[in-house]
């Protein structure tokens, strides 16, 4: 079931997919407690029972959510992999961090069904293929000399957390979303520094330009000339 198709009354066809449809609606609307067999059911325009032969009670329901959920997250970021037009791998973090600000409830229900610690076997089948093709954007990345030589286990785990960290930060309304999309760019180019290969024409590009990230940095000259300088040299 695609999580980006809206609910719509049952007539002929798959009732587990508009049931499915009307429960992501919901959740969207509401969150996880909006979402009740009985509501769906009503959405749908069949019985109150009806749902019941597909899902035995509400928590296969939000199980099932969650597994749809989940597809529809994946196919966004790697949807931004294949249409980023430089570094695939800040594609993915972007992609995490804008999909969460759209969805916050699905992202809600993203962190305990998908980054806790218990998956469902659907679910832990998915996430074991994302992030095999995260695994693959990070060695491609490296290969091209665009990403440093380091673990690509370690390099996804740190821009997971980044983008994770960043994206709960806007859902929990820390940060203002009036300014997201200028602080996702400007927060995953920075952390980007850190992963960047040290030749690689991004990392190079911000070394060289005064503006952005580097605005605001203090000059401190290296090796000060004036040995009067109170300034400590180890600080310098």
């Amino acid at each position: 079931m695609n999580a980006r198709a809206t609910g719509r009354p049952y007539h002929h066809g798959s009732l587990p997919e508009t049931l499915l449809g009307h429960a992501v609606e919901l959740l969207d609307e509401g969150g996880i407690e909006a979402v009740t067999v009985r509501e769906v059911a009503r959405r749908a325009g069949v019985s109150p029972s009806a749902p019941f032969r597909h899902y035995p009670d509400r928590a296969a329901l939000i199980t099932a959510v969650g597994e749809a959920v989940a597809v529809d997250f994946a196919t966004a970021q790697l949807t931004a992999v294949d249409s980023a037009e430089e570094i695939p791998f800040r594609a993915l973090g972007t992609a995490f961090a804008h999909y969460a600000l759209a969805h916050p409830h699905r992202f809600t229900l993203l962190r305990r069904a998908v980054f806790g610690a218990d998956r469902t076997p659907a679910l832990q089948e998915g996430h074991d293929a994302l992030v095999g093709a995260i695994t693959d954007v990070i060695i491609a990345g490296q290969e091209r000399g665009e990403l440093r030589r380091a673990d690509p286990d370690v390099v996804r785990i740190a821009g997971q957390a980044l983008a994770y960290g960043l994206s709960q930060m806007f859902v929990d309304n820390y940060l203002d979303a009036s300014r997201a999309d200028e602080l996702i760019e400007q927060v995953v180019d920075l952390f980007g520094l850190g992963v960047l290969a040290s030749d690689s024409e991004r990392r190079q590009a911000h070394e060289d330009c005064p503006c952005g990230l580097e605005a605001g940095a203090s000059e401190v000259p290296e090796n000060p000339e004036d040995p009067e300088d109170p300034q400590d040299p180890e600080v310098s």
